[in-house]
């Protein structure tokens, strides 16, 4: 499986046999899961979105947005819990402006899933935990 490192965003091979949560980057030697959402930005995206091979979850949000403080909690605890089965990452809509217009986001906080640069699913609104979970287990 290749996955991008949430540090330096270079692509990494994991073989099959090697436990992903034990997986180092090579090129900078962190490690390839953190258990925390990552700031996507229009310079790593292409990295996690388009060329490695883990679906990659993320939620467009915006600082002024109650809903979307609400979610954040929520949205943390899943890639605690779910990472390597998922990377997840955030994209401020204020701050990546052309991003958030790449993907016609129209309203906030929108989830979206990606699987080698495909959307294969989308939801518009915060979600409750399970919820959240369930649409997520649709979607590995």
């Amino acid at each position: 499986m290749i996955v991008a490192c949430p540090y330096c965003h270079s692509l990494n091979r994991l073989p099959a046999d090697k436990q992903a949560l034990d997986g180092r980057c090579g090129k900078c030697k962190q490690a390839l899961f953190c258990g925390a959402p990552l700031e996507l930005t229009s310079a790593n995206f292409a990295a996690h979105a388009n060329k490695a091979e883990l679906p990659l979850v993320v939620d467009f949000w915006a600082s002024w947005c109650g809903p979307c403080k609400s979610f954040a909690p929520v949205f943390s605890q899943a890639a605690a819990e779910l990472e390597p089965h998922f990377r997840f990452g955030k994209i401020n809509t204020e701050q990546q402006q052309q991003l958030a217009a790449q993907f016609a986001i129209r309203s906030i906080p929108t989830l979206m899933v990606f699987k080698q640069g495909k959307i294969v699913a989308q939801q518009a609104g915060a979600l409750p935990k399970q919820a959240f979970y369930q649409w997520l287990s649709q979607h590995k």
